[in-house]
């Protein structure tokens, strides 16, 4: 029987630049003042940061332009923060309202820390980011709806927290999103139909929650998908026909659910790109494994018990 943690290190196998410069003399006022707010949000964040065990902070002192603080990237042109990169820094504390000052920022890693608290609504007013990464921290309470503001954004990721709460459906208004990640959270409610207007989607991942209802009928206009995995939750219902009408899937994971019914049995031709795909635990007729899945040539896995 396959590990929920075998499952998920399967799909993440399948799955900043600096800019240094000097501070120079500037005779604009508005740009003086947009530069001094990002320095003070990046002290706000320094301030609610444990940091014993890392020395990515050090050099966030008044010593230096806050462009050549470690972790800080800033445009050429502007001088105005683009990406914060914090990942792996065994850092703790919590993510200040300060963060939703940083006007310019563009890509925000936060993974693979400890942080805690609430995710600042704040982040919303972020309009530029393209990239934001959560994961692998210990994040509670719920997923700010209005982080559809951000819509600029390509990955978003909320994997390995503690999350609890329904997702928000707004969500679904993120054109550009090609990565968005749930993994291992609390939770709860439906997956909201307006994902089907994902169209640029690419990786769907949900993993180990406590998921509800049914399988929406506009997943499958994602057309673009190749990874999706709702593993580990309690969605129910008749695996949508469509999940087997996807062509671009490489990688599909329904494990431990309700779904019942069967497999199509023509699912080896119409889908020809998969590589893993794991439907055990669920309520599923018994019989014969589908003959046309010899036709997927670059199957690697396929678990059904």
């Amino acid at each position: 029987m396959p590990t929920f943690q075998g499952s998920v290190m399967l799909f993440v196998f399948l799955a900043i630049g600096l800019f240094p410069s000097q501070c120079h003399q500037v005779t604009n006022p508005t740009r003086l003042r947009g530069k001094e707010t990002d320095r003070v949000a990046l002290l706000a964040i320094k301030a609610q940061i444990e940091h014993e065990l890392s020395s990515v902070l050090i050099s966030w002192n008044e010593s230096s332009h806050f462009c050549q603080w470690k972790g800080v990237g800033c445009s050429r042109r502007h001088q105005r923060v683009i990406v914060l990169d914090l990942q792996s820094q065994q850092l703790a504390g919590s993510i200040t309202p300060h963060v939703g000052n940083l006007s310019f920022l563009k890509k925000l890693y936060l993974q693979n820390n400890s942080f805690t608290g609430d995710i600042p609504p704040h982040i919303g007013h972020l309009r530029r980011l393209q990239i934001l990464r959560l994961g692998n921290n210990s994040f509670s309470g719920k997923i700010p709806a209005n982080i559809s503001s951000c819509s600029n954004l390509i990955k978003l990721d909320f994997g390995f927290n503690r999350l609890v709460r329904k997702i928000p459906s707004t969500i679904g208004s993120l054109s550009k999103l090609k990565m968005l990640s749930f993994d291992d959270n609390s939770l709860t409610g439906t997956i909201p139909p307006s994902f089907g207007n994902l169209s640029s989607l690419t990786k769907l991942l949900a993993i180990g929650n406590f998921l509800e209802g049914s399988i929406p009928s506009s997943v499958g206009k994602l057309t673009s998908l190749k990874l999706f995995a709702v593993g580990d939750n309690m969605l129910s219902g008749a695996v949508p026909a469509f999940i087997f009408n996807m062509s671009s899937l490489i990688a599909f994971d329904l494990m431990g659910n309700q779904f019942h019914g069967r497999l199509l049995s023509d699912m080896g031709n119409t889908l020809p790109n998969l590589q893993f795909i794991d439907v055990g635990l669920n309520k599923f007729i018994t019989g014969p494994i589908p003959m046309s899945i010899s036709n997927a040539s670059n199957l690697r896995q396929f678990i059904v018990a």
